[in-house]
């Protein structure tokens, strides 16, 4: 059992960053991040995408998908002008406002991408994260938002800069430090989607091992309003703490 995490792009499918984060066996907590790429040409089909992550889950027995990208619109009822709450609390650079409508317009395209995707992995049978597993649930397949930028400052570690402001010593440097928080051991040199990949679905191991203490989760559930899926929570991962006695630390 594992948790995929997906840093979504849709110009290009060698954008997209996929990591398969699992235990490692052994014990020691590591976290081993089998990193996927696929660089076939043109751009990324949103139900492609969904068909071919779903079936990367279904071989490899995966129960928990991380999406960094929105799930849904604003709800009309949340309080707020051009933001869904989770958007809000976490002070998110692009906001998903009522279905059509995003700050800045130039996300939009993104963002329908990114329902898109959701959409058709809930035809596939996956559903978006309303409430947490309880110890002896049976394995659902969710579907979890996350937003790796917030995940950074949330470990208390410098956010990875843009893609195109990156240099390959910015990834080396982060990847240490990420490092020092969770024992990672890669297969292959994570690049900058692959890496914001990794440290967003950090939080996903938490949830699909029921550890509370090493999840944030921010904002509404979804749920359904005027024939639109409305709201989502955002899942961030916590710093390690000795006394909690999170797994990857023991």
């Amino acid at each position: 059992m594992g948790v995929l995490s997906v840093d979504l792009a849709f110009r290009r499918w060698s954008d997209v960053g996929i990591v398969l984060l699992e235990r490692a066996p052994g014990g020691d907590g590591t976290i081993a991040c089998e990193i996927f790429q696929w660089n076939d040409a043109g751009a990324v089909d949103a139900n492609i995408l969904a068909g071919r992550l779903n079936h990367l889950c279904g071989v490899r027995g995966v129960n928990v998908m991380m999406l960094d990208g929105p799930q849904a619109w604003k709800s009309r009822r949340n309080g707020l002008e051009h933001a869904r709450v989770s958007e809000r609390q976490l002070n998110t650079a692009a906001k998903t406002g009522l279905p059509g409508m995003v700050k800045p317009v130039t996300y939009r395209a993104f963002a329908e991408f990114c329902l898109d995707v959701y959409d058709g992995l809930c035809q596939r049978g996956w559903r978006r994260l309303d409430t947490l597993p309880q110890p002896g649930s049976p394995p659902q397949r969710v579907l979890v938002e996350s937003y790796p930028y917030a995940a950074w400052k949330s470990l208390g570690l410098k956010p990875l800069p843009s893609k195109r402001r990156t240099k390959v010593s910015d990834l080396a440097e982060a990847f240490g430090a990420l490092r020092t928080v969770a024992p990672l051991a890669v297969n292959r040199p994570p690049n900058h989607d692959q890496l914001q990949a990794i440290v967003g679905g950090l939080p996903g191991l938490a949830l699909e091992e029921r550890n509370a203490a090493g999840a944030r989760i921010v904002g509404h559930p979804p749920r359904r309003e005027e024939g639109h899926w409305r709201e989502g929570f955002i899942v961030l991962p916590l710093r390690p703490m000795k006394p909690l006695g999170l797994r990857w630390l023991d």
